[in-house]
């Protein structure tokens, strides 16, 4: 009977840790400028200058006034400099100064409800030493300043 109580906590256990699906990261424990870096099953927070498994670029492709309003096009890169692994998962936080009416579009990445992005779920992952692109239509003058939060390869 022990045995069983004890298979039943286990497996709760496991369940529980494989539907959390930000890994160790739950509001950012691991502050700002850290990555919640998780490599088989192995949880730890990293400074972003000290993380060169994945990189994340942004560069602004065009920008025009209509009606008064002004508008930009970025592009953003997540690369997987990782030459073993592949990227399973990653959430991405977004500049709070930018809300979500002002992300006129958004293509090729998934907005969740509180604002984070992460993979589209017909992308299982970003192959080891690979880039991964997504885009956005911006209004206004803020420019887009996004962070990795997690990362799960």
């Amino acid at each position: 009977m022990k045995f069983l109580a004890v298979l039943c906590i286990f497996i709760l256990t496991v369940a529980f840790a494989y539907a959390n699906h930000y890994g160790c990261y739950t509001n950012n424990p691991c502050g700002a400028g850290r990555i919640c870096y998780t490599m088989k099953g192995s949880c730890n927070c990293i400074e972003i200058s000290k993380c060169f498994d994945v990189t994340l670029e942004s560069s602004k492709k065009s920008e025009w006034d209509l009606n008064g309003t002004h508008f930009a096009q970025y592009d953003f890169q997540i690369k997987n400099n990782n030459l073993v692994t592949d990227i399973s998962n990653l959430f991405i936080g977004v500049n709070p100064n930018i809300g979500a009416k002002d992300y006129v579009q958004i293509w090729n990445i998934r907005r969740m409800e509180n604002g984070e992005l992460t993979l589209p779920t017909y992308i299982p992952a970003i192959e080891r030493n690979t880039t991964f692109g997504f885009g956005a239509i911006i209004a206004g003058h803020n420019e887009p300043n996004l962070a990795i939060y997690a990362v799960t390869y």
